[in-house]
């Protein structure tokens, strides 16, 4: 397991890593009490529950949030139920340019469905 966020990134892809710290800091940006934590395969953000994960798959940035319902975005790879009121959406990020006002829009959602009763 990684002890930082930096230990995760040592060894990805530079645009990728880039692409990375932009989302990361639309997360952190969200909230004072956006809780993080790093894993093995990736880094999860929550406040009472996990609302995004992110980790680098090659030269891209796989997101994933969970929202109330299924929304659809030009980077969304896949949308599947969880247990309770959310859907989990997989988004496939190649670039900056790709987080937009929209996927802005998506962490807000994510962030603040986190804080409700599941």
């Amino acid at each position: 397991m990684y002890a930082t966020v930096d230990d995760y990134l040592a060894d990805k892809d530079p645009a990728a890593v880039d692409v990375f710290q932009r989302a990361r800091a639309m997360i952190l940006a969200l909230g004072d009490d956006v809780a993080e934590q790093v894993h093995a395969s990736e880094i999860s953000w929550s406040r009472g529950h996990v609302f995004a994960a992110a980790f680098v798959y090659s030269s891209r940035l796989e997101v994933a949030l969970d929202l109330p319902k299924r929304v659809h975005h030009p980077t969304l790879r896949e949308a599947f139920p969880q247990k309770g009121t959310v859907t989990t959406h997989r988004l496939s990020v190649a670039s900056a340019d790709e987080l937009d006002e929209h996927f802005v829009a998506l962490l807000d959602i994510a962030y603040r469905t986190a804080a409700e009763p599941r």
